[in-house]
């Protein structure tokens, strides 16, 4: 097998747990890999760490499959990673409410560049490393065998593929998969666009930050900002909320939202329309009108260090305005998936939207991703969803 030597600053990272190695910290190359090839890596004294999957022309040189040398990258190796993986989920997630979870978190699931969620029973998968790439097939078979799933379809359509070197791939991989698929969710029903919609259709890592919303919902007009398929919306129209209006500003999204308040008989409850939400937050306060629960799942506004100080300013004018047109006791839910805004820097933001707005904030509940998410020790960027649940007063 070929070899590669890692720099000492890398090899202190990996031994803590986190399993990237950059290209500039790759000092020696043995041999001509292929991308995504799988090799022996050694410290920079020479002794050998592990086995991974390199690939030099990405910025994200070497991902860590195993630090045990002695370890075949087989067959067994895919098929003992998968299946512990979706036992661990057999555990954390309800099938009787839900019945649709994250089943591989990527490198939280020691499977470095492969993303499944199942949807009822359809599967996705997201491909995003030339390391996974050249496993695909048997990968494939190993969920096949293991879930028995309707189908699988694949989502790997994200611009990510194209740092690997890996062209954009979207379409059937085994069995059926419908147009829209129906699953569960804390009790209500929902269709999702495996083949179209945003990511892989739907955002699982918020299941129980909307299930959280029970204690909270009874009797409140409810403002639901950046709705996607209406998730947190319909959560509260459910739970008992007397009016609940959703905004997005992808026309296919609100469709769907509308389709499921209709499927689940909450039409009178809860109506959805497209706008971008920041223009809408303006209106609704020139307007001077008031809700008591305003809910902010925004898309990361900080996809990398560079769009950081831009995202701040754009979380802080939504959170102000949010403020704004909460009456006094009323509810924000506000959220992060930006990795790059920290918790410290997330709740600073919070806090200085408040004094802009002249509001006073209690912290009721500190919320993140849900288990199927699992955050790796060590690997600082498996933790990225954040939630706060405030009453301003």
């Amino acid at each position: 097998m070929k070899r590669v030597r890692i720099s000492k600053r890398a090899e202190e990272r990996v031994r803590r747990g986190h399993p990237w190695v950059y290209q500039g910290e790759i000092e020696d190359v043995r041999g001509t890999v292929s991308p995504g090839e799988i090799v022996n890596f050694e410290g920079h004294r020479g002794r050998t760490l592990g086995k991974g999957c390199l690939n030099v022309y990405s910025t994200i040189a070497l991902r860590v499959l195993t630090l045990d040398p002695q370890e075949e990258i087989d067959r067994s190796f895919w098929a003992r990673r998968i299946t512990r993986a979706w036992q661990y989920r057999k555990e954390v997630v309800y099938g009787k409410e839900s019945d649709s979870y994250r089943l591989i978190f990527g490198e939280a699931d020691f499977l470095p560049g492969l993303i499944v969620d199942q949807f009822a029973s359809v599967l996705v998968i997201q491909i995003l490393t030339a390391g996974i790439e050249k496993h695909r097939e048997v990968i494939q078979e190993i969920l096949w065998d293991l879930v028995h799933p309707a189908g699988i379809y694949e989502r790997s359509d994200v611009g990510v593929r194209e740092l690997e070197g890996l062209s954009l791939r979207s379409g059937l991989l085994a069995g059926e998969v419908p147009d829209l698929v129906e699953i569960r969710e804390n009790g209500l029903r929902l269709k999702v666009d495996v083949k179209f919609g945003q990511k892989t259709g739907y955002f699982l890592d918020q299941r129980e930050n909307r299930a959280f919303l029970k204690r909270f919902s009874l009797g409140k007009r409810v403002l639901d900002c950046f709705s996607h398929l209406g998730g947190f919306g319909l959560h509260a129209g459910f739970f008992g909320a007397r009016e609940v209006i959703g905004v997005d500003i992808s026309e296919s999204a609100v469709q769907l939202a509308m389709l499921n308040a209709r499927l689940n008989k909450l039409e009178n409850t809860c109506r959805f329309e497209v706008a971008n939400a920041f223009d809408f937050l303006r209106t609704v306060e020139r307007e001077k009108e008031r809700f008591d629960m305003v809910i902010l799942d925004p898309p990361a506004f900080a996809k990398s260090k560079k769009n950081l100080e831009g995202a701040i300013r754009g979380y802080k004018e939504i959170n102000l305005r949010a403020m704004k047109i909460l009456s006094s006791g009323g509810l924000l839910v506000t959220c992060s998936c930006s990795h790059h805004l920290s918790w410290d820097l997330f709740l600073k933001v919070v806090e200085e939207a408040s004094l802009d707005a002249k509001r006073r904030i209690r912290f009721i509940a500190q919320r993140g991703q849900a288990p199927d998410h699992p955050i790796l020790l060590g690997y600082g960027e498996s933790e990225y969803l954040k939630c706060l649940f405030c009453e301003v007063v």
